[in-house]
């Protein structure tokens, strides 16, 4: 199918195959028939993509601040690769969609095959949307007036915080798309209208819709037209639309207002407020987020939890709702914004229109209708190899599952740098399952996850995704006979990890060869991990291990915090640290207890592990410490001797005869050579790098530190 993308790094535009997105739980897959072009959001990302890097750094200083602070814990070299490999994924463009329901996901109520919905999908042939995202449209609404609906929610969102009366004086400033249609309903709700805008053609529109205008470009005083129209009390509210650095606006906004006049953005503008503007009038303020109550509320968007309409009557599907009905009946009518219309083939003219100069206002993009399949949920991608350098006959056939930020910027690069054949990426959406081929040199893309454990090419699998797929995966690839490279955890229940054990032992049983069944536990191939191993080879008696690590905050709304999908951090990440005082000690885990601070989230940890050979371990899992500070540090105690391991970056020896330092150039955390011992034990036929029963004793053991026993 065909999307439009744009690059971040470059501000280019394209128009991309990809395969249709996977359906999901509670989601309509929809085959779009119409979308609108967001001209103030798509221009926007266009212009940060096209700036340099000085302008891209001077937009985001916050993050400017997080990369600072990267470079000193952990080295310029790793944070400018970062940097990189986040502004090197492309961005998908558009949200506001109308098509027809193509497929109805599990779980999903009230939508049929072959209705007619809006969402805020992208600018592309097929999408996959949350349900609490899409509505019906009415009959008597048009695809082309119904795109505008999501940008239409906007609008009536700022409306609702404006919380306008029967007859009161309101400002819109900026009369773009969301400006005209915030006119049109502010109409709707009884109320005196005054628009501005620089636009001349824009304030005859709003004059059309019933509003009075002022011209800014004629050099027309705002504030005094407001006090006119007022009558000389003050305008009851603004709603500040514009899309502008500048914070003029708001200056203006709070000069016309009355006292104890509202205020509500829904545009972008400069925020450099005057406490003496707002203080006097006793005004108030607040900024609208997008289409309303839900909105990047994951249980409500992605999981599909509705508030219950007692509570909150206008959430943004309900918004979307009203605002179709106010189509439906007339009072809103969006045909006039439409300017332009193009295919969805001439994305490169519509962007070069939305960046240039010349006038346009609602532009819509029209698509040809696909017939969803099989076939069409996996597209091949054209090697930038020369022929000699193609997939050579037998090379080990890898596939990945998954394409998120770690796969591109760790796992994919090591593997590639390991000389693996790189057969298939699997994504959900397809968009940076595309990006991930492209750069990495894969045989194709697909959303169909099967298709990879089905592959006569494919003799591994590795599995990037979300911790709650990794057991149903690794089950998966067992019952193919391929061999599996999980990104930790192996598993979230203890229910899961005793299946797994039970598939392992069940092939063993058959006769059938076991393949390899291993964890990404990356830290024990560090180089300097080995060197430790090395030196408390030849020392006898019990160690003492201390592990601490400034794991940094999480939201308890993230996913990793959720204890049915992520987990926890415990399972999560705390278990590459059970893991690394493992195979230090060499010996079975025979004990363990946990302390928690006292946090919702339970992420500041401090696990205290009990060896087979008299060893101990405590683990400090801290999660409410500064980003200034290096994120991992490992203290080691035996023989008299002490070794310490800064971040893997330096070690340092203390009483080590022969050993004083090992200190690198750059952090070296195991993670190239922990998929090259992969790689090389399948092509050597030799047993896993780490062994399957540690594999199961450290999963086993976080699970029971977790409360995993669910």
């Amino acid at each position: 199918m065909k999307q439009i993308l744009q690059s971040l790094k470059t501000g280019n535009t394209e128009v991309a195959e990809l395969p249709v997105p996977a359906l999901k739980r509670g989601q309509l897959l929809i085959a779009t028939s119409q979308t609108l072009v967001s001209a103030g959001t798509e221009r926007m990302l266009v212009e940060f993509g096209k700036a340099g890097w000085i302008e891209k750094a001077r937009q985001q200083p916050d993050k400017v601040r997080m990369v600072l602070d990267k470079i000193r814990t952990d080295g310029l070299i790793p944070t400018l690769e970062t940097v990189f490999n986040k502004l090197d994924q492309p961005l998908p463009l558009g949200y506001c969609n109308v098509g027809r329901v193509a497929q109805v996901g599990p779980s999903v109520l009230g939508f049929a095959t072959g209705e007619r919905v809006i969402s805020n999908g992208k600018h592309a042939e097929v999408v996959s949307v949350p349900v609490n995202l899409c509505a019906k449209v009415p009959e008597s609404v048009t695809d082309e007036e119904a795109a505008f609906t999501v940008l239409g929610a906007i609008a009536l969102q700022g409306i609702r915080l404006v919380q306008p009366t029967l007859g009161e004086t309101i400002v819109v400033t900026g009369l773009g798309l969301i400006g005209l249609v915030t006119v049109q309903l502010l109409r709707a709700h009884g109320c005196r209208v005054l628009g501005l805008d620089f636009d001349k053609d824009k304030l005859a529109m709003a004059r059309q819709f019933g509003a009075e205008v002022v011209d800014l470009a004629s050099g027309q005083n705002p504030v005094a037209a407001a006090e006119r129209y007022s009558r000389g009390r003050g305008v009851d509210a603004v709603i500040v639309t514009a899309s502008t650095k500048s914070s003029e606006p708001m200056h203006q906004a709070a000069l016309m207002c009355r006292k104890r006049g509202r205020i509500v953005l829904v545009g972008v503008t400069g925020l450099e407020l005057s406490r003496a503007d707002f203080f006097e009038k006793e005004l108030t303020f607040q900024v609208s987020c997008s289409y309303g109550p839900g909105r990047y509320d994951a249980n409500y968007e992605e999981k599909g939890n509705d508030y219950p309409i007692g509570f909150v009557r206008w959430t943004e599907q309900r918004n979307f709702e009203a605002v179709l009905d106010m189509m439906a009946d007339g009072r809103l009518d969006v045909k006039p914004l439409i300017s332009h219309r193009f295919d969805i083939t001439e994305a490169e003219r519509v962007y070069a229109l939305v960046g240039g100069a010349a006038p346009s206002l609602g532009i819509l993009l029209r698509y040809p209708g696909l017939a969803i399949d099989t076939a069409s949920r996996t597209v091949a991608v054209p090697t930038m190899q020369p022929p000699a350098a193609s997939p050579a006959v037998g090379k080990l056939g890898v596939s990945v599952i998954g394409s998120g930020n770690y796969a591109t910027a760790v796992l994919m690069p090591a593997f590639k740098k390991a000389g693996v054949r790189l057969r298939s990426v699997a994504s959900s959406a397809g968009v940076s399952g595309l990006h991930a081929a492209r750069k990495f040199g894969f045989e194709e893309t697909t959303t169909d996850t099967n298709r990879l454990f089905a592959d006569a090419d494919t003799q591994a699998v590795v599995i990037t995704t979300r911790h709650d797929s990794h057991a149903g995966y690794v089950l998966q690839a067992l019952k193919a006979g391929k061999h599996v490279f999980v990104e930790k955890p192996l598993c979230l229940t203890l229910a899961e990890l005793t299946e797994i054990e039970a598939a392992c032992a069940l092939r063993e049983a058959q006769g059938a060869n076991v393949p390899i069944v291993m964890i990404g536990f990356n830290r024990r191939f560090a180089p300097q991990v080995q060197r430790i191993k090395q030196l408390l080879a030849g020392l006898s008696g019990s160690k003492a291990f201390v592990m601490t690590v400034n794991a940094g905050a999480i939201p308890v709304e993230h996913w990793t915090q959720d204890p049915t999908i992520g987990g926890g951090r415990v399972i999560g990440e705390a278990c590459h640290f059970i893991d690394l005082l493992r195979f230090l000690a060499g010996t079975p885990i025979i004990g363990w207890e946990r302390t928690d601070m006292d946090s919702v989230t339970r992420d500041t940890v401090t696990l205290q592990l009990r060896f087979a050979d008299g060893s101990i371990g405590t683990v400090h899992y801290f999660a409410n410490g500064s980003k200034t500070f290096p994120k991992e540090r490992l203290e080691i105690f035996a023989g008299g001797r002490v070794l310490q391991l800064d971040n893997f970056r330096k070690l340092t020896g203390f009483g080590c005869p022969g050993f004083n330092k090992m200190n690198l150039w750059r952090q070296d955390k195991g993670q190239k050579a922990c998929a090259q011992a992969f790689v090389d034990a399948i092509a050597s036929g030799k047993p896993s790098p780490i062994p399957l029963d540690e594999v199961i004793e450290v999963s086993r053991v976080t699970l029971e530190i977790a409360g995993g026993g669910r």
